[in-house]
Order: structure tokens, then sequence, then C-alpha cells
């Protein structure tokens, strides 16, 4: 079933909690050593330091916080067995990657005490550290929930990291990575990788499907917590850890926790857990109501043109092949100053609103482009942010890039070199949280949309919200802040069709379109690309609210481009293109004739 049967056979977005009944149907109990089944119960018993926990849809074995068996009731099927590779189940983790077992490796102890019929507790002295795993069952959905959190006297934690290892080596990871991907766990596009939330790990879910079933486990996390996934390890891929980290800044800190992480199992494909996942962020954010203030035309887009010239025979072009008002384009090159030069001023080029006004009369929907938090220091603007850029939580390096003659160089650490650069394009991030920044840029968008009369707005760099040295501004953190800021600018003038860069499950509640990126290949295409296709997670959690399109070199001059063009129509995209002049859809080559006819409603060859 595709996902737009899928979704519709489940009803709307808060009636899909009848999809919840999969997960609870009564089935056979394992029976832990000493006692007696507990059929249509649950329950965490403690044997022998043990945790033999029960609910409704399985059952489990946890070994000084470590899962060492996790079976299906109701298929028999066991996703979890105790791994030959020895493992903590808790760490802490500092700066460089740098991993600090919690365990009895080094004359420890660990401590298992239960709390009642449905809670229990790890408790864990090591060397290095200390620390907590709360386990406890829920019996409405038979989730099993883990929360670890742990502390040391040492300075510098940034996360604690709670390990599920023995997985089998037949299950492929179902991840919000780059839209959506399926992969087995040892295959090296994933294997030793590390995912952080929202800017890379897009939802803060991992499923574990089999052939035919799996299990999985997420956070029903809307505090803007700040966490990561760790798929595999060098030695060993059979391994996912979930980091709970700490906000920067770090230096003093010495602890991390506080987020609940939920295990069940499933009995058919992915979106029967996505679908449960749905449900709960959707109810969490009140999204429905967020859809209703959606623009009539957003469902009607069919075709997308990215970093469109602003060449008026290409409106013409386009307009012989498809409807105007089906056709949604990405203007980058309108204003008076070179692409990426001089932001937060925006003001737009007299070919461009000849362009702009051309298209709106013809019916399509055009978006020049912005910037979220990006501006260029030699701007007078700067002084009023300044105090608020990007810091890295880790170097406390100024974040944000520049670009000259096709070298990347970074930002300059030099206050007078960051005023003085502005033909290299140098770009420093400010923090969203704060509300003179959302002003500042807010007032001039605006502006700039006014003049041009366009009801839509690109605001490049949404997806760039992630922990920071200096993560609190206003007592908001980044991620919070990229909401209120596509919020803000959403709601100005009469209101404006917000897409931004990336879609994540933060970015995606206020924009209505988003240019989003390929696995690891966003300009340039990695080896294995195309084993990432095929999985539209993001487009089936995200359904009703915001619609991918395609981000660059998806001009099908060559192999690469088709495959780029095919993936992204894998991932739930909009059919989109990047061309540089008319005759490329006036005579278009095989891979763009394809996306016109779908969008079209042709189905592909």
């Amino acid at each position: 079933m595709d996902r737009r049967n899928f979704l519709k056979a489940a009803g709307s977005s808060v009636a899909l909690s009848g999809a919840v009944s999969s997960w609870a149907g009564p089935a056979s109990v394992e029976t832990p050593p000493g006692g007696t089944s507990r059929n249509h119960e649950v329950s965490i018993q403690v044997r022998d330091g043990v945790l033999f926990i029960d609910t409704a849809t399985q059952t489990a074995v946890m070994e000084k916080g470590v899962l060492t068996s996790l079976k299906s009731k109701r298929s028999g099927e066991v996703f979890v067995r105790k791994s030959d590779v020895p493992s903590a189940a808790l760490q802490l983790l500092y700066r460089g990657g740098e991993t600090v077992s919690v365990d009895e490796s080094k004359f420890g102890a660990i401590e298992t005490h239960s709390l009642s019929d449905h809670r229990a507790e790890v408790v864990f002295h090591s060397w290095d550290a200390d620390g907590v795993l709360t386990v406890s069952v829920e019996p409405q959905t038979g989730d099993i929930l883990v929360e670890p959190a742990a502390y040391s006297s040492r300075g510098g934690v940034l996360a604690c990291r709670w390990n599920l290892t023995g997985l089998r080596s037949d299950l492929k990871l179902v991840a919000p990575f780059f839209q959506g991907v399926k992969l087995p766990l040892d295959d090296s596009l994933i294997k030793d990788s590390h995912w952080e939330w929202p800017f890379f790990w897009e939802a803060g879910l991992a499923i574990l499907q089999a052939e035919q079933g799996g299990f999985w486990v997420h956070t029903q996390d809307n505090r803007y917590r700040y966490k990561a996934l760790k798929v595999g390890t060098r030695t060993d891929a059979m391994r996912l850890g979930f980091d709970t980290q700490a906000y920067g800044p770090i230096d003093n800190n010495l602890s991390a926790g506080g987020l609940t992480w939920r295990i069940n199992v499933f009995d058919g494909d992915w979106q029967e857990p996505a679908t449960r996942y749905r449900q709960w962020l959707w109810q969490a954010y009140d999204l429905e109501a967020e859809r209703a203030r959606r623009a009539p035309w957003v469902r009607d887009v069919r075709f997308a043109v990215s970093w469109c010239p602003t060449d008026e025979a290409i409106l013409e072009a386009l307009a012989q092949e498809l409807n105007p008002k089906t056709v949604l384009l990405h203007i980058p090159n309108w204003r008076t100053d070179p692409y990426d030069e001089n932001y937060p001023t925006y003001v737009p080029s007299e070919t461009a609103k000849a362009f702009i006004r051309k298209g709106r009369a013809l019916g399509f929907h055009m978006m020049p482009h912005f910037n979220a938090i990006d501006m260029d220091p030699s701007n007078p603007a700067y002084a009023h942010v300044r105090d608020f850029q990007y810091r890295g939580i880790e170097r406390y390096d100024l974040r944000g890039w520049s670009w000259y003659r096709g070298r990347g160089l970074g930002v300059p650490e030099s206050n007078a070199a960051l005023l003085a650069n502005r033909d290299k394009k140098v770009m420093v991030k400010v923090h969203p949280g704060l509300s003179m920044w959302r002003s500042i840029l807010g007032r001039a968008i605006r502006q700039a949309t006014d003049d041009l009369a366009t009801d839509a707005a690109f605001i490049d760099v949404t997806l760039v919200s992630h922990n920071l040295h200096n993560c609190f501004v206003e007592a908001t953190t980044p991620t919070e802040g990229m909401h209120k800021l596509i919020r803000h600018v959403a709601a100005l003038g009469r209101g404006l069709v917000v897409s931004g860069e990336g879609l994540n499950e933060i970015t995606m509640q206020g924009q209505s379109f988003a240019q989003v990126h390929l696995f690891k290949s966003w300009h340039q295409s990695i080896d294995g690309l195309e084993r990432t296709g095929g999985c539209d997670l993001n487009a089936f959690l995200f359904d009703g609210l915001c619609r991918a399109f395609g981000y660059a070199n998806l001009g099908g001059r060559d192999a690469d481009q088709e495959l780029r063009m095919r993936m992204h129509l894998e991932h739930g995209a909009i059919p989109t293109v990047t061309i540089r002049s008319a005759r490329e859809i006036l005579s278009p080559n095989a891979a763009v004739r394809r996306m016109l006819d779908r969008a079209k409603g042709s189905p592909l060859p």
C-alpha cells in the first residue's frame, strides 16, 4: 500500500489512533524463571538482578541495563539477543566523541531495584561516573520506557548514551536521515555514523524492519531537547546508541539525561510504527490547526524548478508544457546585490520585478530567495546582533561560511576581517531565538515581498538548528527559535507561503514547501546513493503540511543527474528540475521529459 492510500485508510491524523490497536493483541507470555505466566497483564519482575519485562505486545529481558532479549508476542520473533560483544549500557560523552563507560569495568557496581509492578531502576556506580536507568511499562500501548541519566565530577559532559546491542543481523534501519532510508545496519553508508537531531536525524525515531515486522524506538519530546542517534561502531554494526544531550555551554556541565526512549514491536511494514509516531507528532503540536492555515494552492503544485533563472522565455516555455498554477519556482538571483552577499538587505532588481510580475500574471507560484539566519557581517544590521552569533558547542568557533573562487574558507575569527570581505561572501549565523533578529529579517522580507507582489518566500538554511555553546537566547534554543522565525515570516502581511531548506519535524510545522537534500549528496552524489531510495518516511510523517522538492543538479544531463531526479521522487518529492534556459523545457532530454510527464499525471516508464 502506498503512502497516500495508507493514510487514507487510516483516516485523518487524529483518527490514526486506531492503528495503535495493532500493538495490543493478547498472546502467549514468556515465563520468567521461578515465575508464572501473567497473560493480559503488564509487569516488570526483578530476579537475581535481572529485569523480566512483560507487556501486552512484547517480552524483554534486561541485564545490567543491557537489553538481552526482545520478543514479539504475536509473531514469536526475537529481535534482540545477548550480544557477543561486551558493552556498557550507559556511557557519558565528552568533546570530540570521547566516551566514558558507566559500568563495572573498573571497581564498579550495578544494582537493580523494583519500584513497583510496572517500574524498576538500574543504578550504576562506576569508577568514572554514576547513573540511573529507569525502566517502566505503559499498559495502554505496551511500550517499554527507558530513561537513562548519568553524571560525573568531571565537567564537560555533552551527552548520556544508552546502548542497544545484539540486534538481529537481518534487520534494516528505517530512519529519517535525508528524508528517509531503509538500509542494513552494516551498510557502509550508515555503519559507525552519528546523527544529531534535528539537523540530520530529522525526527526522533528509529525503526528496525525485518522481512515482516520488527521493532522501533522513539521519544515523545515536544520540548526541543537535543538528542542524537549513533548507528553501529567500527567493530560492531548490530547496535544503536541513543544520546540525550545537555544544552550548551557544557564546560562546567556534570550530567545528562531526561529523555524517555520507548520500545515496541510491530507486525507489518514500517508504516505501522510511523503511523503511530505521526499521530503523536500531530497531536503534540496541534498540527491539524496548522494544516487549516495552509493556502489551498499548495496541494495543487505538481512541478518545481529550483534555482530558476530570471529569464522570461523560461516562463513562456513552462506555460506551453504545464498549467502555471501547478508550478513552483525558486528564484535565487533577484536582488540588486549579488547572491549570498549583504543579507539581510533585500532590494529587488528591475529585471527581477519584471520577471516575477510576468510569472504571477501567468499564474506561476514565485518564491524569491531569502535567508533565515545567515547574514553578511559588513551589513549595518550586524551591529545589532553581533553578540548572538552561532558558536560551536565544542570549540566555541563562529558558525557560518565564506566562498571565494570555488573554495570554502570558513568564517574569519578576526573582527576586522569579518567586516572587510564581502566579496568572499562571508556569512555568519545569527541565533533565531533573538527577537531583534526576527524583527530585522521580518521587516526586510515583508518590504521585498510587497514590492514584488508575491505571496511566497523561500528562506534558506532553515534546517541549520542544533545545540550550541550559546544554546539559549531569550530562554529559547536554536530549534525553537527557528520554529518561531518560520511562523513569524508566514504571518507577515496577509500571510506568506513559506518554503525553506531541508525538512524535519520542527521546520515542517510552519513551512509549506521544503527544498531537500539527497543522502550526503548536496551538490555531488556519493557512491551508493542509489541504495538510499525507496523510503519516503518523512513524506509519510509530514503529509498534509509540508511538501518536498529537489535541490541541485537535476537537469538530466548525465546518468548521475538522472539518478538524483529519480531519488527525489522515491522520497516523495515534487518532480523537480534545474535548468539554465527555455530550450531545456522546449526540447527536453529524457529525464526532464519524464518529470514533465509526471507533473501532467502520466505514469513514469
